[in-house]
């Protein structure tokens, strides 16, 4: 059948995720049965898609989506789950000692890239967003590293020893 997914297949695609949870055998039969022109192939390829967009937006890879109703799409001030109205922003907590000791633990434990593991497993107290971020501005602050002497000090030039 046809790639495409209408904005009325997916809503009854994604109430039949939760009425038919993860670990039945016939979860992927049993969806296809409610939306029309789709196989259980279809819907456990659209259900793989949606988990590879989920760990793509968690690990800050792509944003999340913006729906036309959203009050935030208008707004200037980035979309955080963490808040609920644009005018609450905060300014971000500093990363402490401890929390940059564990992210080079983690990234040598699950590498490059795996901002996700580094969060879940390593810096509890941080997003694999907020990870991904600081990676981010680590590898900048290691790539400028001839430049130390003009430069005030930084939670990146922490080591682990």
């Amino acid at each position: 059948m046809t790639g495409e997914w209408s904005e009325e297949e997916n809503g009854v695609f994604e109430a039949a995720l939760v009425e038919f949870g993860a670990g039945r055998a016939d979860r992927w039969e049993r969806i296809a049965e409610l939306v029309p022109g789709k196989s259980a192939w279809e819907v456990e390829q659209q259900y793989r898609r949606l988990e590879r967009d989920v760990m793509d937006i968690e690990a800050g890879i792509i944003e999340p989506p913006r729906y036309a109703d959203d009050y935030r799409a208008a707004s200037p001030i980035p979309f955080s789950p963490a808040r609920s109205r644009p005018e609450e922003r905060k300014k971000g907590v500093p990363w402490s000692e401890d929390e940059h000791k564990r992210f080079l633990e983690g990234l040598e434990k699950y590498g490059k890239g795996d901002w996700r593991s580094i969060s879940r497993n390593a810096v509890v107290t941080r997003t694999p967003t907020q990870v991904a971020s600081h990676a981010q501005k680590y590898f900048l602050r290691l790539s400028t590293d001839g430049k130390k002497e003009r430069r005030r000090s930084s939670i990146h030039d922490v080591t682990r020893s």
